[in-house]
């Protein structure tokens, strides 16, 4: 074939070196615009993982790139006068420069022509090319000529960075952070040679501008920067490789997903991005050269499976852009949560957090680093923190601070307490619809499903969503508090679960609003009860005229300033049994678009009176209700607000505002804020994953100074123990899990080898072969787990 590649950095000329090696009959050619042996950039690191890749392929040009490794294994946090260090990290970096010399001698040793100082502006340039290889960076000239069929999704981001270099040498990777009058930067910073030091400087963009930097010449940025990092520097100067960059050195980073990866131009020639041309990770993972390497060895790896002439392009060029489109999203998820984590540190974390928290919060920004994957790193530094955090807590774990030698107390584990209530650990069972009642009287169902879960190790349990009037119900089996049959119901289940087991319950109020009058789950969700069936459908209300499933569901007329006193003195009374019968906690449901979400959504509200418009307005009515609940509640007693931090529709409501909403319920006496997402609209479009929904609970608990549950695909105790650690929740409440095994919390302290856990005493017999169980079958495993990548080791 004749290959050519546009662009010399590492994914153009490791391709070019592998395909060469797999048949020297191959015509290829790497076309560069730089000078020979002449590249900008300072650093790059390397996972284990992609050395070994590169190690089967070839060997030849991975110990020639070992030879000019730089190792080290720490991670090193400079803030707030405190110095913290973990290991085990096991990082390689090697200068960017150095790299692409060894890759341009490999090629040359193999036979690829090699041409510099050749700017390429068009693949039809070489129109006698079977395959062009579009490497030619995040700026790609042949992917902007194509658009329309690749597809590039290009996001800027707000920070600002420089990338510098300095002689100053650092035996770890170094994060540093400094405030200014104006907020905090920080610093990236690692050895990749004997010499030489990557110093990346990053801010906001308010905060570079209030320093004048928007206006400042390279010698100037480097100058305020040395100044600022002067203690971490000892003397030592930053320097910039990027004086051939116009104007101003500072950037902002590219974030590159491109729908389509391949085409064939009019020429007949196949054309592939590849590299930073058809993907970006920040570099807060370090993952940019790692993904290049990666595609080229995909590539070939292709070619040398399904043949590698002509006729074969195609059918390798579709299968390499699906396997690689899975793995680098992965990567670039991840590497996305770590930008983001830099991209706010300043506004949410740098002064809310203490170094400890700070350090931990710093080590899983990418949510792919989970506790015990710490642990398997450096379990030194992880039960020293573990203590560290217990020793926080009001109480102490059954009245016992456990000694050095003990294993320390894993963060879920750890009690809570809020106005006069404890909670033993940091797990809830979340408030699941169970559609079993029977005119709204919570039966003998109720009494088991929430008694076994009691049972089962979790804090508390959280009845399902319960009406303050017959009207207010989602369906005909919700349950209800607005007669004497109910309360006393209510009320046996409460004494059982006092009576029987060391959990909390609470009671969580809420109004189905226009997505009421439908029928239980199983006979089709959302959807209007029948004519003719047992149970007469009855009207519903909203804060604006609306149909939730339009042309299905009924359509709900708007509250009048009559029917919201009517609905607030329900809410009220229904409150008023809620203490009687016993009950620890209160919730008030304000999402998922019933009543109360939707005054709250933009999308749903439409008013034109105090009650719509402004969010300061349609947050009124909500909290008019929650006041006089709170009124009414025990003072010594906690209550929570569920709220949907997102609509996941362009319009409704977003997490800036989330924040907003928190503190307005604060203000009115909320204790937390329970944070979910979405069911507003069926126009959402959410973005799912692990813990997807944890990041409004971060959000709201930093910015808005109120502490959070976090609800959504938690699942696992490594989840737990991440979010609670590092500060973005203070409670996690479990939902699916806890269907699947209502003694969940206890089943995963055993799988994780917690044994200071009470069970209760009539199934004690059972623990230790649980737990015994547990340590059986991770005996075997002798590699650690790793954190969403190839390698445990090696990623930030």
């Amino acid at each position: 074939m004749r290959i050519v590649c546009i662009g010399g950095g590492p994914a153009g000329l490791y391709f070019a070196l592998l395909m060469k090696k797999l048949d020297p009959r191959h015509q290829i050619t790497v076309v560069e615009r730089n000078k020979p042996y002449d590249t900008f950039g300072w650093g790059v690191v390397f996972s284990d993982a992609t050395v070994e890749n590169m190690r089967k392929w070839d060997l030849d040009t991975c110990e020639a790139i070992e030879q000019s490794f730089s190792h080290w294994d720490d991670i090193e946090l400079r803030f707030k006068g405190q110095r913290i260090r973990s290991g085990g990290h096991g990082f390689v970096g090697i200068g960017r420069k150095h790299l692409l010399n060894i890759l341009q001698a490999r090629c040359e040793a193999l036979g690829v022509e090699l041409r510099f100082e050749q700017e390429v502006d068009s693949d039809l340039d070489f129109p006698d090319a079977d395959l062009i290889i579009a490497s030619d960076g995040i700026n790609s000239k042949i992917r902007a000529a194509y658009a329309e069929t690749f597809k590039p999704d290009i996001v800027v981001r707000p920070n600002r960075f420089i990338w510098l270099g300095t002689h100053k040498l650092f035996d770890a990777f170094t994060f540093e952070f400094q405030r200014t009058e104006h907020g905090w930067f920080q610093s990236h910073v690692y050895k990749f040679d004997d010499k030489t030091t990557t110093f990346i400087v990053e801010c906001p963009e308010h905060v570079w501008r209030a320093h004048g930097l928007d206006t400042a010449d390279q010698d100037t940025s480097i100058a305020f920067c040395e100044q600022l990092f002067a203690d971490s520097l000892g003397g030592e100067k930053l320097m910039t490789n990027a004086r051939h960059l116009r104007g101003s050195a500072w950037l902002n980073f590219q974030r590159v997903v491109c729908e389509q990866w391949w085409l064939r131009n009019v020429h007949g020639s196949h054309v592939v991005l590849m590299g930073d041309a058809v993907h970006t990770a920040h570099f807060a993972i370090g993952a940019g050269t790692k993904l290049a390497l990666e595609d080229a060895i995909e590539l070939v790896r292709q070619f040398q499976k399904q043949g590698d002439t002509p006729e074969h392009i195609p059918a390798v060029l579709t299968a390499f852009q699906e396997l690689r489109r899975i793995e680098t999203l992965r990567i670039q998820n991840a590497a996305w949560n770590a930008m983001e984590w830099f991209e706010v540190c300043g506004e949410r974390y740098c002064d809310q957090l203490e170094p400890e928290q700070f350090m931990y919060s710093l080590l899983t920004r990418s949510q792919r680093i989970s506790h015990e994957n710490l642990r398997l790193r450096d379990r030194g530094w992880l039960e020293g923190y573990e203590r560290w955090f217990a020793a926080r807590t009001p109480l102490a774990v059954d009245g016992d601070t456990p000694s050095r030698e003990a294993r320390p107390v894993p963060p879920m584990f750890t009690p809570y307490t809020v106005r006069s209530v404890t909670l033993k650990n940091r797990v809830v069972v979340s408030p699941m619809a169970q559609y079993s009642a029977v005119n709204g009287v919570a039966g003998d169902y109720h009494l088991v499903h929430l008694g076994a879960r009691a049972m089962g190790g979790a804090a508390m349990v959280v009845a399902e969503m319960t009406a303050p009037s017959p009207t207010a119900r989602i369906t005909p089996g919700c349950p209800g508090l607005w007669n004497d049959e109910q309360e006393q119901a209510w009320q046996r289940i409460v004494q059982w679960v006092h009576g029987h087991t060391d959990a909390k319950i609470a009671l969580q109020l809420g109004h189905s609003g226009a997505k009421g009058s439908t029928r239980l789950a199983w006979d089709g969700i959302d959807q209007p009860l029948p004519a003719d069936g047992p149970e007469p459908a009855w009207p519903v209300i909203s804060a604006s005229p609306q149909e939730y499933l339009p042309g299905i569901s009924p359509r709900a007329h708007a509250m009048s300033r009559a029917d919201m006193e009517t609905v607030r003195e329900e809410f009220v009374a229904a409150t008023q049994r809620a203490a009687a019968i016993g009950f620890d906690w209160l919730e008030l449901h304000c999402a998922h678009g019933y009543l109360l979400s939707s005054f709250i959504s933009p999308l749903t509200n439409q008013r034109d009176d105090e009650y719509g418009g402004s969010l300061e307005n349609r947050l009124r009515y909500p909290l008019e209700v929650f006041s006089a609940m709170r009124a009414v509640w025990p003072d010594h007693l906690p209550m929570s607000v569920r709220i949907s931090a997102h609509d996941w529709v362009d319009g409704g409501i977003t997490p800036a505002d989330a924040v907003q909403i928190a503190r307005a319920f604060k203000n009115s006496g909320a204790d937390l804020i329970d944070c979910s997402s979405g069911q507003v609209s069926k126009r959402e479009k959410p973005t799912y994953g692990r813990m997807f929904q944890t990041p409004f609970a971060d959000r709201i608990r930093q910015e808005a100074g109120i502490a959070t549950i976090a609800v959504g695909a938690i699942s696992e105790a490594d989840h737990v123990n991440s979010i609670i650690a590092a500060g973005r929740a203070d409670l996690c409440a479990v939902a699916r899990p806890h269907l699947a095994n209502p003694a969940w919390t206890l089943t995963e302290a055993a799988r994780i080898g917690y044994r200071d856990v009470v069970w209760p005493k009539q199934y004690r017999t059972a623990k230790a072969q649980l737990e015994a169980g547990f340590a059986r079958a991770a005996a075997p495993v002798a590699a650690p787990a790793t954190d969403g990548f190839p390698s445990a080791r090696g990623t930030l």
